[in-house]
């Protein structure tokens, strides 16, 4: 028996995006956050708006295009309405709220108006010494068309009096803000009257912009920035090598089609008239901000404040001594029994440790290990040199096409294969998003395999401020299942079902929904049912009808969603069982968890780590893997630690409304990251 399936308006994912940043962008209004950390969320929610148009707003504008898509453009106009608002708010706390009380603690940013004699002299030198031997001013004309102008780069136009040097009445011109020049520039404690003072590069050049243009005035100017379509758009089924043809599209994709144009509020509509033709927008396109253009640079006052009190107290993760001492091997514990990690409340040198005992072991012969998101300096992949070095058998499987990794992970694979490791780019069609390190040891006279599986990626710095799980293992039935997946990912072959694992694009969706109906029916027969789903985001529809029809059964549905999440809760005989919540906090959430319970016995659970989002893009069109946590004692703790304290989180936590609207459940109580860190932190 099922429940009638009950039709429902999803929300829209792009909208869902936002609504995210409009959480992270609420990190920067609260006064338990330190001033610091305050400007850092405002420049978050820069840099992820930067992905959205790059990315998401462009497949959108794109599907707007084809006649058979269900986007159209009124769905394109109401997300850009939303985009607009989201900006117009994130000026709106940078200008009101964050920047007045950074001048109130003396850290402040002086335009050329608010520069006394001697700081303007320091800044002219600046300018002379610095800046200007970089500039090259373009005159627009017949012969200096307009020039090519790459994703995110900053710009300045001006438009100017009189005619040029040959008589023209030539009155547009471009300078280019150089990148290899700091953005946000620190004056000598000399001249600072005793504050933090600092100056940005836009308005050192705007303080000498008509310097530039000998015999000219400037009459209107404005910073610009246009960003562009940046996804790599490469036919795998006609190139006959991956590694060499997204090389080539790396140079081209700074110049990709645009999609937002930003200038300043103050830029005469003339200027931003013009800009719009020139690169072939829309009005919608263009965003009129209240302040400098790409509020990101900031982060660079933020790394040069001196101002310890106005950031979060230093977090240091602890190494699990009581699970796994320091100075023994790692093979001798695993033995005993899996181990499981949680970072970044846990460190990440374990991990470390365990690649780098595998390098030196000279009873180690082979280590094969997948490469998403690694870094440009990786003392992993450093180690997976040092092995091949050594002559053990090294097979890396490295993601070319991990966005805005690519460069970093086709150097790594060409420094790979050059010291004599196996490089495969995984299948031809699918990312190879799931995180397996599996290492074959000889012992006496067989085989021992060693794995540890991650939600997360391979990278120790990104390790400190993402919330993920980890998971070392010596499990005979997991390490094989591991070792069949690259077996696969190398040959292509067909491999046994795996017994443990779940892997996409095969069973992992399947037994996903299997466990849903499970579940269903266990309700359905009066039975202790429950469900609770810890992910990034939630688009698959066919996993969302199952959610919400399970919810129609009676079934309880937790879901804890960091970003984007189509499915919407509290609607009365569809989804008021269903309840989303979104945790906001110091680290970025970022572990997926899934657990089922289908009956009162602990025969009548199960609970999975995995690598895959719940989309249909995890879930079809790339290589994932999702393990079971069959340990009792594990269990619990993932249970204790990932998924109760988010459930029961009151600080840092939000609630999704049927319309797609999050508000934050409180503004006092427990935060769950904060709860975490404490423990860890007397457990120590």
């Amino acid at each position: 028996m099922t429940v009638p399936q009950v039709p429902v308006q999803l929300l829209n994912r792009e909208q869902a995006i936002l609504e995210f940043n409009r959480r992270v962008l609420a990190q920067a209004q609260r006064a338990d956050v330190p001033l610091l950390e305050q400007l850092r969320y405002i420049c978050i929610v820069s840099s992820n708006l930067d992905e959205f148009f790059e990315v998401r707003f462009a497949d959108m504008l794109d599907a707007a295009r084809d006649p058979e898509s269900l986007v159209n453009n009124r769905d394109v106009e109401r997300v850009g309405r939303a985009a607009h608002a989201l900006i117009d708010e994130q000026y709106s706390v940078f200008n009101d709220l964050v920047m007045p009380a950074l001048r109130a603690q003396r850290i402040v940013v002086l335009n050329h108006a608010d520069r006394n004699e001697a700081q303007r002299q320091w800044v002219a030198k600046f300018f002379e010494r610095e800046v200007r031997p970089l500039l090259v001013p373009v005159g627009l004309d017949p012969a200096h068309p307009f020039p090519q102008v790459a994703n995110k780069s900053l710009h300045f136009i001006a438009r100017l009096s009189g005619k040029d040097a040959f008589g023209r009445d030539n009155r547009i011109a471009i300078v280019k803000v150089p990148r290899v020049l700091p953005r946000v520039i620190k004056l000598p404690a000399s001249i600072s009257d005793g504050q933090q003072a600092f100056v940005l590069l836009t308005s050192v050049i705007r303080a000498h912009l008509e310097e530039l243009f000998s015999g000219r005035k400037v009459e209107a100017f404005s910073q610009f920035r246009v960003t562009r379509d940046s996804d790599l758009e490469v036919d795998e089924e006609e190139v006959a090598n991956l590694r060499h043809a997204l090389r080539s599209g790396l140079t081209t994709r700074h110049f990709g089609r645009a999609v937002r144009l930003e200038v300043v509020n103050t830029c005469p509509a003339e200027l931003s008239q013009f800009l719009l033709e020139q690169f072939g927008l829309p009005a919608a396109a263009l965003y009129r901000v209240n302040g400098p253009v790409n509020l990101v640079r900031l982060n660079e006052l933020i790394d040069q404040t001196e101002a310890p009190e106005l950031r979060f107290a230093d977090h240091e993760p602890i190494w699990p001594q009581g699970r796994l001492p320091r100075q023994k091997s790692l093979f001798d514990r695993l033995r005993k029994g899996d181990v499981l990690l949680h970072h970044p409340f846990e460190s990440f040198d374990p991990v470390v440790e365990f690649l780098r005992q595998a390098v030196e072991d000279p009873d180690v012969l082979a280590i094969k290990q997948t490469i998403y998101r690694t870094g440009s300096k990786s003392v992993l992949m450093d180690l997976l040199i040092e092995a091949a070095r050594r002559g053990k058998e090294v097979m890396a499987v490295v993601e070319l096409k991990a966005r805005f990794d690519e460069e970093a992970n086709i150097n790594w694979a060409e420094r790979l294969e050059a010291v004599g490791a196996q490089v495969v780019y995984g299948i031809v069609g699918y990312k190879t998003h799931a995180k397996l390190l599996l290492v074959t040891r000889r012992e006496g006279a067989r085989f021992r395999r060693y794995a540890h599986l991650s939600t997360g990626n391979y990278n120790p710095r990104t390790a400190r401020f993402y919330t993920d799980l980890g998971y070392l293992t010596a499990d005979p039935e997991l390490t094989s299942d591991a070792d069949a997946v690259f077996r696969q990912l190398a040959s292509l072959g067909k491999i046994k079902p795996p017994k443990r694992l779940l892997l996409a694009p095969f069973n992992m969706h399947s037994r996903m929904l299997e466990y849903l109906a499970q579940v269903e029916q266990a309700a359905l027969a009066g039975k202790p049912a429950r469900v609770v789903i810890k992910i990034n985001a939630l688009t698959d529809l066919e996993l969302i009808q199952t959610l919400l029809r399970v919810s129609q059964a009676g079934v309880k549905v937790d879901l804890i969603v960091r970003g984007a999440c189509m499915l919407p809760p509290g609607l009365p005989g569809v989804s008021d069982n269903i309840v989303v919540r979104s945790v906001v906090g110091r680290f970025l959430e970022h572990t997926r968890i899934c657990y089922f319970r289908w009956g009162p016995g602990e025969e009548d659970e199960a609970l999975y780590l995995s690598s895959a989002d719940w989309m249909s893009r995890n879930m079809f069109r790339r290589i994932e893997v999702a393990w079971p946590v069959v340990d009792a004692r594990l269990r619990q703790r993932v249970i204790d630690e990932g998924l109760l304290p988010y459930l029961h989180d009151s600080l840092d936590a939000w609630q999704l409304g049927p319309d797609g609207r999050s508000s934050r459940i409180s503004d006092q109580g427990c935060s769950a990251q904060q709860a975490l860190m404490k423990r860890y932190q007397s457990d120590n």
